[in-house]
């Protein structure tokens, strides 16, 4: 049994930025993530990013689904979804196909929806179209 790799369970939480820690630099990580202190820089994942109530947060996010109870400043996409709840305080730029926004979250931003997991930037007119 021990020579066995370890299943990647993507609901179980892989890491943990804590109250009270403050981290600068790039994270990247598989399974799910949750901060709940300070984190700079530049966050990269296929997985689910969790910023907690007390997460302070300004980065450039690139993950599969994103839940915001914190601050978070930056450009922010998912390639599933974005939720900002209702303590959530949001300034940047949101890309995802699906955005959940609750009554008494905060947000200051771009939002763009339809294809944002294919492309940030948008498309040309087909042809034939004005």
């Amino acid at each position: 049994m021990k020579d066995r790799p370890r299943e990647l369970n993507e609901t179980k939480l892989a890491g943990l930025i804590d109250m009270e820690s403050e981290f600068k630099g790039d994270l990247s990580f598989k399974g799910s993530f949750r901060i709940e202190g300070t984190f700079k820089g530049t966050i990269n994942s296929d997985s689910l990013l969790v910023i907690g109530e007390r997460g302070k947060v300004e980065a450039d996010i690139k993950v599969g689904q994103l839940v915001i109870n914190g601050e978070i400043r930056g450009t922010l996409q998912a390639s599933e979804r974005i939720e900002v709840h209702n303590k959530g305080r949001v300034f940047g730029t949101l890309l995802t196909p699906t955005l959940v926004v609750e009554e008494g979250a905060y947000l200051e931003a771009t939002c763009q929806t339809k294809g944002a997991a294919r492309t940030a930037a948008p498309s040309a007119p087909e042809p034939g179209q004005a």
